[in-house]
This record gives C-alpha cells, sequence and structure tokens, in this order.
C-alpha cells in the first residue's frame, strides 16, 4: 500500500470517528436537555420533615409554564380531615400572603382537644413588579404542625393564577402503575415521630419546657427554617425532580463517552 493510499485511509477513519463522536455528544446534550424541560414542568412541595406530631416547613415551587402570561396569584388548600393547628407564612418581598381560615367539615380531635375551625387556604399575591414571568420561577414556605400520623398523604392542591385570568389547577392525585397525570397535586407522606431522646436528633429540635406551645411553635419554625430558605426574587428554573436527575446522568455519562472516543482518534498512528 503507498504513502498516499494509507494517508487516505487513515484520513477516513479519522472523519468516521469524528462524525461518531459527534453524534454521540449531540444525544448527551438532548438527553440533558429533556431532563431540564420535564424537571421545569409542576407545582410540587417539599417538606423540611415528614416525622408525624412534629412541625415542618413545607416549600412549593411554583414555576411560570405560560409563553404569554405571568403568574401573579398562588393559593394552596390545607387539609380538613387531618387540619393543622399551626399555619405561619414566612415573609418574602414583593407577595403579600393571607391565610383563611374555615370551619372544619366534622369537628377533629387533635391532641385531645377538639377542633371545629382550622386554616383552609394561604394565597400569595404579587405585586406588579415581581409577577413571575417566562422561564422563572418561584418558591413560597409556610410552617405547618401538627403533622398526622405516619403513612398520611398529605394533599396540598394548588391553584396557579395567570395575568390572562387563567387559573391552573394542581389537584389531580397519583395513582401507582398509571401514568403520571398533567397537573398532579402536591403531596407528601408523613413518617414515624422522631425519637425526641435520640442522640441524633439536632440540638434545635430539642422540646422546650412544658406549657410553653408558643414557645414549641417557635423553636420548631426555627429549626424548619434554617432547614430550607424561600427566595425572595424570580429566578431562571432549575431541575429537581427524579426525570431531570436521570436525564442530566445520562447526559453527563455520553458526554464522558463522547470525550473518551474523541481522544481516541487522537491517538498518534504508527504505519
Amino acid at each position: 500500500m503507498t504513502t498516499s493510499t494509507t494517508r487516505a485511509t487513515k484520513s477516513r477513519t479519522l472523519k468516521t470517528s469524528a462524525l461518531k463522536t459527534a453524534t454521540v455528544v449531540t444525544a448527551a446534550a438532548g438527553l440533558m436537555v429533556l431532563g431540564v424541560g420535564s424537571a421545569s414542568a409542576h407545582v410540587h412541595v417539599d417538606p423540611a420533615s415528614t416525622s408525624a406530631g412534629g412541625f415542618s416547613q413545607l416549600t412549593f415551587r411554583v414555576p411560570n409554564e405560560s409563553d404569554t402570561a405571568k403568574t401573579t396569584k398562588v393559593t394552596v388548600t390545607l387539609p380538613t380531615a387531618t387540619p393543622f393547628t399551626s399555619v405561619s407564612v414566612k415573609p418574602m418581598d414583593g407577595w403579600t400572603a393571607k391565610i383563611t381560615e374555615a370551619a372544619l367539615p366534622a369537628p377533629v380531635t387533635v391532641e385531645g382537644a377538639k377542633i371545629t375551625k382550622a386554616a383552609a387556604t394561604v394565597t400569595w399575591t404579587a405585586d406588579a413588579a415581581h409577577q413571575l414571568g417566562q422561564h422563572e420561577y418561584q418558591t413560597f414556605s409556610i410552617s405547618v404542625g401538627r403533622l398526622p400520623e405516619a403513612g398520611t398523604t398529605v394533599a396540598l392542591p394548588a391553584a396557579q393564577t395567570y395575568s390572562d385570568g387563567t387559573v391552573v389547577k394542581w389537584n389531580q392525585p397519583e395513582t401507582a402503575g398509571q401514568p403520571e397525570p398533567e397537573h398532579p397535586v402536591p403531596s407528601f407522606v408523613t413518617t414515624a415521630a422522631a425519637d425526641e431522646h435520640s442522640h441524633a436528633a439536632p440540638a434545635a429540635a430539642a422540646a422546650p419546657a412544658a406549657g410553653s406551645t408558643t414557645d414549641a411553635v417557635a423553636a420548631d419554625t426555627a429549626a424548619t427554617d434554617t432547614a430550607a430558605a424561600a427566595s425572595t426574587t424570580p429566578v431562571a428554573a432549575a431541575p429537581d425532580n427524579t426525570f431531570g436527575i436521570v436525564g442530566l446522568g445520562a447526559g453527563l455519562l455520553g458526554l464522558a463517552v463522547g470525550t473518551a472516543a474523541l481522544l481516541r482518534t487522537r491517538k498518534p498512528q504508527r504505519n
């Protein structure tokens, strides 16, 4: 084989390898974009704690999904079958929060006391300068307690109002084995109560002196506030669900494979 023929063969091999590498990198990038897109599609809640009988900070992540309108108001409906006896709102610039109480469908006994009325909704309304625009999201936080017994699904339907009058209701329950609904309800499941005598428990969560209910709420609220802080200004949406993580991981793996392939093509070859 002549020298010119050998060089031509090497050139074709390099071009083929480069094309394969580019294909791998493009596919990886597509997976990463897919992960980011699916992650920003839902309103959901992140509880700082799920321990039954305790207090928790609940942080709602709300993305703006409209291409033409802004998000102006968010309303979260609280449970009535297992009502919270304490609800407080974390203030945030540019948004006015309002807690509305209502009579329960039926009296509920909580820690020996009969409850007939409880917080029913929390509504955040934005001023003109803080409405959520395209590719933005906001987080809204409340401190609640006490959480119901372990194994209880706490559903928190949300209504998202846009500047064009559209209201999107995030209230569809998910069913095991079935595809995820278009607008799944934000929810979480409570777990077994934390052991108050455990040495692993954070110092901030230690119980205050008996008879000081206000101090107990303040202590629990302070502990949960340190676990999750709400953003005070709109920021670009970021991936945060399982599909987003899977997509991102697959994308990074694809990039690694593509890079390795590219390095192999650049190794000097001997005649």
